[in-house]
Parts: structure tokens; sequence; C-alpha cells
């Protein structure tokens, strides 16, 4: 009879995770990805705290998610919620430009400034700190839990946990003011979405950042998924030149010399010395030599790993390399490929680009010629209209007026259409009442003003009519939303 323990081995379909531990590197991808990771941290850090004045009325924090007011501020501009397009925008160029890099340098976002990537590299470093490199790291796992590798554990585990703590409090800072919601944090009179807000997110970076790592771009992330059809033969991807690199010597002495080639074919040895530096740094623990695979995040550490290699055992860089597969097929027929730049360079690319700086010069355009004055116009229907003793027919309407400046405003706002027709508010009368009247509004605020518009009966279905709205300063501005003016006959016909 078979034992159970082998018939639960047998229904395994994947395989256990295998703790990945990359070693340090040094080289040009590696600087990159350093300056990249402080550039962004920097920002998200930082950002809520930059000071930016706009006057007495609204808020002087450079970024901020004005909830409680509908706004969005990000140094001089302002989005209200009728403008929620430029954030439409803004995703639609984000879009764009990661179908951009993806096309031209593959998942060079993922290894290099996607979030996951820049808090995992962030915990590794801090890892690496307590723990030690690679091989020390391997040698900790393995040991029993003695007081040392308690402390160093305890260690890692806190420090990450600090990181996690600023990074969910950092993000509430973009939703209220900075200093004002830290004081409040620290005295514990916040809110308690803050609270639950930081606890939320202080899990989640601790446990995908710190615990999970890797599998959260090979397993999660669906963007490995989805790249393949953006990419195409002329998408540059690190590579292992196997062309080049086969056979392995395996740290063997290499033959080069064209006699001896001749007589014994056998004999030619490849680059690779099968030394697994490449391995060794991955951050998803992946060989390259192995080919394309979903856990590459084309980060480059294996490109620095194995230029170490290369020139310790006097041989020319750049074995693992960003190569497209056109210049793959040259290279293994002898040729010279092409300049990475002239495959960048190419009409798929040139197009993304195009579309990308197209919609980001119409957002410009549109911010820097819109109106910082606005109306809307609701008629109200019930009822739809009244008869005044005069004779003459009422209808009323909620009419919002926005002023999107920073200081207070004087607007004119008048009847368009219905020549007999007059206009007053709450404040006023039917006897008051004209075609245009003055309405103050506060900065930066909507006001809703009721409206009310009179004219004599008319035998026709209904009238078309527009509310103007014109700033009475020297800066001036108008807009204008339509609505229609009910009658009697117009009940009538409805029933």
């Amino acid at each position: 009879m078979s034992d159970p323990k082998d018939l639960i081995e047998q229904e395994r379909f994947f395989e256990a995770r295998r703790k990945v531990f990359p070693k340090a590197v040094n080289g040009p991808f590696r600087r990159l990805k350093w300056g990249i990771m402080a550039v962004t941290l920097a920002i998200y850090y930082l950002t809520p705290w930059i000071r930016w004045d706009r006057g007495p009325y609204a808020p002087h924090q450079a970024a901020l998610v004005d909830i409680a007011h509908r706004r969005f501020y990000l140094f001089s501009i302002e989005i209200w919620p009728n403008e929620f397009y430029y954030v439409t925008g803004m995703l639609v160029m984000a879009g764009i430009g990661l179908f951009l890099v993806t096309s031209a340098v593959g998942r060079a976002w993922c290894g290099y400034a996607c979030p996951q990537t820049v808090w995992t590299d962030l915990f590794v470093h801090v890892e690496r700190l307590i723990e030690g490199d690679r091989n020390a790291q391997f040698r900790l796992e393995k040991s029993g839990w003695t007081p040392a590798k308690i402390g160093k554990r305890l260690a890692k585990h806190s420090i990450w946990l600090l990181i996690a703590l600023a990074t969910g409090g950092a993000w509430i800072f973009y939703f209220a003011d900075a200093p004002t919601l830290a004081y409040q944090i620290f005295t514990g009179t916040a809110p308690f979405v803050a609270y639950a807000t930081v606890g939320i997110l202080t899990f989640t970076t601790y446990t995908l950042g710190g615990l999970m790592r890797e599998q959260v771009c090979i397993y999660m992330c669906p963007w490995p998924r989805i790249q393949a059809a953006l990419m195409d033969e002329q998408s540059l991807g690190v590579t292992y030149k196997a062309w080049r690199g086969e056979p392995r010597t395996h740290g063997l002495k290499r033959t080069h010399d064209l006699t001896e080639l001749a007589a014994n074919p056998d004999a030619r040895v490849g680059d690779c010395i099968d030394c697994n530096a490449c391995v060794a740094v991955c951050p998803t623990g992946i060989d390259i030599r192995e080919g394309p695979q979903i856990g590459c995040i084309t980060c480059g550490l294996c490109i620095d790993a194995c230029d170490e290699v290369m020139a310790k055992v006097g041989r020319p860089p750049r074995l693992i390399g960003y190569t497209s597969d056109a210049d793959e097929r040259i290279a293994r027929a002898g040729g010279t490929p092409k300049p990475p730049m002239k495959r960048v360079l190419r009409p798929r690319t040139i197009i993304y680009s195009l579309i990308w700086g197209g919609v980001g010069l119409g957002m410009l355009f549109v911010l820097g010629n819109r109106a910082r004055l606005d109306l809307s116009v609701a008629q109200s229907r019930n009822p739809e209209w009244v008869r005044l003793s005069d004779g003459t027919i009422r209808n009323s309407y909620t009419v919002k007026l926005r002023n999107m400046e920073n200081r207070p405003r004087d607007f004119a706002v008048s009847l368009e259409g219905l020549p007999q027709g007059v206009i007053w508010v709450e404040s006023g009368n039917r006897k008051t009442a004209t075609r245009s009247i003055n309405v103050h509004v506060d900065a930066d605020q909507v006001r809703p003003v009721q409206l009310f518009v009179a004219a004599p009966a008319q035998r026709q279905e209904h009238s078309n009519i527009a509310i103007r709205l014109r700033a009475l300063d020297a800066e001036g501005g108008s807009a204008i939303d339509g609505t229609r003016f009910g009658s009697p006959e117009t009940e009538e016909r409805d029933e």
C-alpha cells in the first residue's frame, strides 16, 4: 500500500518557492537603479511637504488631493471635478508611455521604476546590510535559531516595518495638509480613516516588498502577460548571446586558434564559463541563459555581473546585453547588428511618441486657455412651472456658479432668449426682476443660486433659453449653459 506522504508529493502541481538572495553587484545598470530608486523615493516621501503659495484662499501644499472640497492641486495647477478629463489625459499619457517603453526596451519599467521593484530593492539592501551578502544569507538561512540569528532577523523585520510604516504614512499626506495631519497622527487626534489607511498600506508594503518579492512579479503582476503583444522583433531585451557564449567552458582553457579549429571543430568553445554570476545577482532568481522568461524584469544586473567576469577572463563585454531578435539573427549569420538607438527609433516607437506628445501638448493648450469660471443649470421639475397672480408663468432653476480663481469675484448672471422674460433670486422678487443680476462668489468656491425666470404664457411646447455667466473684473471671461422654459401648454400636451 502506498504511503500517504508519497501521494501528497505526487499531487503537487507547483514547485515550492525557493528563496532568492541576490548577490551585490556594481556596474552602470546597478548605478542607474540606484539613481532611479533615490529619485522616485525622494519624490514619493518629500512631495507632500513642499509648500506652494496660492494666496489666502487656497491650501499651500504643492501636491494635494483635497477630497473634502473636491479639488486636485499640483503646484500651480488646480483641477476641479468638472475638469476630470485632465486626469483622464494623464492616465492616457501614462498608458501610452508604458506602451512606448515596452515596445522599445521591453520591461524596463518593471526593472527600474515600478513601485514593487523600487521597494523590493530597498528591502533587499536592508537585508544585505544586516545579514551579509548572498553566501552569508544562505548560511544564516540554513543555520539554527541562535541568538545571533534571532537578533539579525528582528533587526531586519523591524527596519522593514519602519519603511512600510513610512510608506503608508507618506501616502495619506497627499490627501490632507501634511504638517497638520502629522501632528494629529502623533497626538492621536487624526481621523480613524487615516490610521486605517496607514495600517493597510504598512501591511501591503511589508508583505509585497519584504516577504513576497519576486513572486509578485512572476505570479501576481499582469503586465508580463500583456507585454508580448507590445513587443516585436525590433524590441530590445536583456539577452544571453548564446551564439557567442556556447559551448560553455566550465572554466577550462579556450581554443581560438583557427588552424586547430579547422582540424578539430569540436575544440571550439564559447565565452561563457558557466560561473552562474548572472543567476546569483538576478532579483527574481532566473537564469537568463535559458532564454526569454516571465521572471525577467530586464533590470540589467546580470549584464553588470557578466561584464565583470568577462573582464577577468580577458573576453569582450556584453556577453549578456540589450539585444533584439532581429539583431540576434544578424549576429548568428555573422553580420554586424544595428546600434541599439537605431532599433529604438523605428515607426512603431515614433508613432507612440507622437501620440504621447500630442496628448500632452493638447492638455497644455487646453490648460493654458481654460476659463476660470463655469456654471451649470438644472431646471426644477416639481413643479415645472407656476402661474403667478399677474398671469405670467414662472420656472425655477438651480444654477451653480464656479469661481475657479483664488480670489473673490463678482459676476453678472443674465438671461438669453425669451424676449419678455426676467430673472430674480430668492433675495429678490418679481417686482425687482430684470434681465441680469449681479452675484458675488467667494474665492475657489461653487455657489448654488436659486434662480427664477418669469415670462408671459406662450402657446408653444417650450422655449429654449440660456443662462450666461460673465465676470465683471478686468480679467473677464464668460460661460453659458442652455436649458428650457416650460409653460402650461407644455404640460397639457405631455398629458
